[in-house]
């Protein structure tokens, strides 16, 4: 089944892509959740005229996710976490704590959109941070054990 999306989807694909489901997902969970409609022709018409008119909307907002990227980039973060007396760590690293970190340093983003391995152990990492569907940030991040 063919659909264009009407919010981000995470896994799936961007506002106003045109992508193939399997029935059942599109008609029972995206339609109905208002992320999606049927990608009929006259849909399809409606949907390249759309886009057409907001083109210069949608080059501000490339710009803006430019712009957020150069200060995701330039940020490093320190992550806290708990750890044994071997030096093992407890749990994982995850995006929920590289959200509120970048919180501290005054970037706001939604936690979804970074996309993060597992974590599991002291030192440096990388993570992407997915804002635009043409701009990914690399928010480098080091994990440290909690100071008692």
């Amino acid at each position: 089944m063919e659909i264009i999306l009407k919010k981000d989807v995470v896994g799936l694909g961007f506002a106003d892509d045109i992508v193939t489901v399997k029935n059942g997902y599109g008609r029972n969970y995206l339609i109905p959740q208002g992320m999606a409609i049927v990608a009929s022709p006259a849909a399809k018409k409606m949907l390249a005229e759309e886009l057409k008119q907001r083109a210069h909307k949608l080059a501000k907002i490339k710009a803006d996710a430019e712009a957020l990227a150069e200060k995701i980039n330039a940020v490093s973060l320190t992550i806290p976490v708990k750890v044994s007396a071997a030096g093992a760590v407890y749990g994982s690293v995850n995006n929920i704590q590289l959200a509120e970190g970048l919180a501290k340093e005054g970037i706001e983003i939604e936690r979804k959109i970074i996309v993060l391995k597992d974590v599991k152990a002291l030192g440096d990492f990388e993570a992407a941070v997915k804002l635009h569907r043409d701009v990914t940030a690399t928010l480098k991040f080091t994990v440290v054990p909690e100071e008692a």
